[in-house]
């Protein structure tokens, strides 16, 4: 009896098991079969390959910084040197670029372990339901070989006439101004006064020795050669002007170039007039002025704040004619406490900056209503004070320049410029990188696409049937080693996570 008893229970227990097994199988079977769908429709991770979206995104890249000032860029790497830079540049410490700091202007070898690619995570599904945003990073098909998946960013929908003129992007004739999250991820650096150099009598600084590059003009009373040269300090008669200009001469010019391309034809780069100047004002006394005046095509924009409580936009025109274009009466500013002074020129839009405080002018829309393009006319950058006044954190800035020729200033030109206007048909879409002079896009391609049953697209467009989706957040931005010769960067860089900036279809 006893016996019976064993042999039903020992039974009873692998079909228990037989069950449970059973149970399990299917469960990671139904979890495969969603992670299989989630991975199909809804969201994929992907690696960036190139260089082609930096600094938004970047490919394999060095990591950098400044043996001079100890500024931090990138760097990137060409494909075709990253197994020779890999294998080797660890224990080699082989050097295969020459790099130029965008603050201070030092060259230096450029070398050590590649940084991958930074990983995002792509939504799929999105661009079945909602219309895609101009702005939008966007993941697409390679229209030249639609097995190959790129990214770019979306400037043109379907209908649309698409120009690019002096580095911005105009839609039916009017400038597409880009919104605020995209526009601060697109700034770039020309000076921080910050990151001063450490030895400054060497001539690697753009082939000669490095000098401050603001300097004062005629009476000018501003002392840049204190202890602490990261300051500017100022003690004048509150009625007296005292101005300050950057020397492009001296410091990074404000050429279209890029610290992550090789330095080659940097000299040959366009000027990008879209610039932003900023620094923070302490004064010590009630009254004073301080401010920026940047220029533009031999237009110049000066924006001042009156510290008994006033901001004003002036221009004077290259006639010398003066007007005043925007004014506003704020809260006088707390004494001994630094203030954030910032004025921006970028997409036609003066945006001046006091504190909390903003004062806002449209230039206009069109391509002519900020002057008469004259795009071989390098900006100039002023600061001026009045007062008792120390400014601190002092820096500029340019904004991203879509170019419209091969090479920098070569021969060949690109499709959606003024002479050549790209008209979307229906269902087509144009896109560029963020790195305009590297970036192959639809500028430059040069054959039709490929589609199903020996289907042909239109050169330069991506079809709606080739949309992937929309670059959501860099989950995995290149991590660290935590050893030297470590293989595998298995550190995670969490401040570099990041949600990726898009979408709007306004134009103003």
């Amino acid at each position: 009896m006893s016996n019976s008893r064993k042999t039903g229970s020992n039974k009873s227990s692998r079909k228990d098991r037989v069950a449970e097994i059973a149970n399990t199988l299917e469960w990671l079977i139904t979890a495969f079969i969603l992670a299989f769908v989630f991975r199909t429709f809804v969201m994929e991770a992907f690696r960036i390959p190139t260089g082609s979206m930096a600094d938004t995104l970047k490919g394999d890249h060095l990591r950098l910084r400044c043996s001079q000032c100890g500024y931090r860029y990138d760097h990137g790497v060409d494909q075709r040197d990253s197994r020779l830079l890999s294998n080797r540049a660890r224990r080699a410490n082989l050097k295969l670029y020459t790099t130029r700091c965008p603050s201070c202007g030092h060259y230096q070898p450029a070398g050590g372990a590649i940084a991958k690619g930074d990983r995002i995570l792509v939504l799929k599904c999105l661009y079945q339901f909602l219309e895609p945003k101009r702005w939008d990073v966007i993941v697409f098909k390679n229209p030249l070989d639609p097995t190959i998946n790129y990214i770019k960013r979306l400037i043109g929908r379907p209908g649309e006439t698409v120009e690019i003129i002096d580095g911005d992007i105009y839609i039916y004739g009017q400038i597409s101004r880009k919104p605020h999250n995209v526009q601060n991820e697109l700034w770039m650096p020309i000076y921080d006064n910050d990151h001063q150099p450490a030895r400054p009598r060497e001539p690697s600084f753009n082939e000669h020795p490095w000098r401050q590059p603001f300097k004062n003009t005629n009476d000018s009373k501003w002392k840049l050669n204190d202890a602490d040269p990261t300051q500017f300090r100022l003690d004048s008669p509150p009625a007296q002007t005292n101005t300050l200009i950057y020397d492009s001469s001296i410091g990074n010019d404000f050429r279209t170039t890029y610290a992550y391309n090789d330095v080659d034809r940097y000299n040959q780069r366009p000027y990008c007039s879209d610039l932003k100047t900023r620094f923070y004002a302490r004064s010590t006394a009630t009254d004073g002025s301080v401010g920026i005046e940047m220029s533009k095509y031999q237009t110049n924009y000066k924006a001042r704040v009156d510290l008994t409580g006033e901001m004003v936009i002036t221009k004077t025109t290259a006639d010398k004619e003066t007007v005043e274009l925007a004014r506003k009466v704020i809260e006088p500013p707390a004494i001994n406490e630094p203030t954030l002074v910032e004025l921006a020129n970028v997409d036609h839009r003066l945006i001046f900056r006091f504190g909390p405080e903003f004062l806002i002018h449209d230039l206009g829309l069109r391509p002519n209503d900020a002057g008469q393009i004259k795009p071989n006319i390098e900006p100039e950058v002023k600061i001026f004070g009045s007062g008792k006044l120390t400014l601190s954190h002092i820096a500029i800035f340019r904004d991203t320049h879509y170019t419209t020729a091969k090479f920098a200033n070569g021969p060949k030109s690109s499709r959606a410029t003024q002479t050549n206007p790209l008209t979307l048909a229906k269902d087509e879409f144009f896109v560029l990188g963020d790195n305009s002079p590297n970036s192959e896009d639809g500028r430059w391609w040069s054959k039709q696409g490929k589609g199903n049953n020996g289907r042909l697209y239109r050169q330069g467009i991506v079809p709606r049937e080739y949309l992937v989706g929309k670059a959501l957040f860099v989950y995995w931005p290149s991590g660290f080693r935590p050893f030297a010769r470590s293989r595998f960067a298995i550190i995670p860089n969490i401040g570099r996570m990041r949600f990726i900036y898009g979408g709007s279809n306004k134009t103003k």
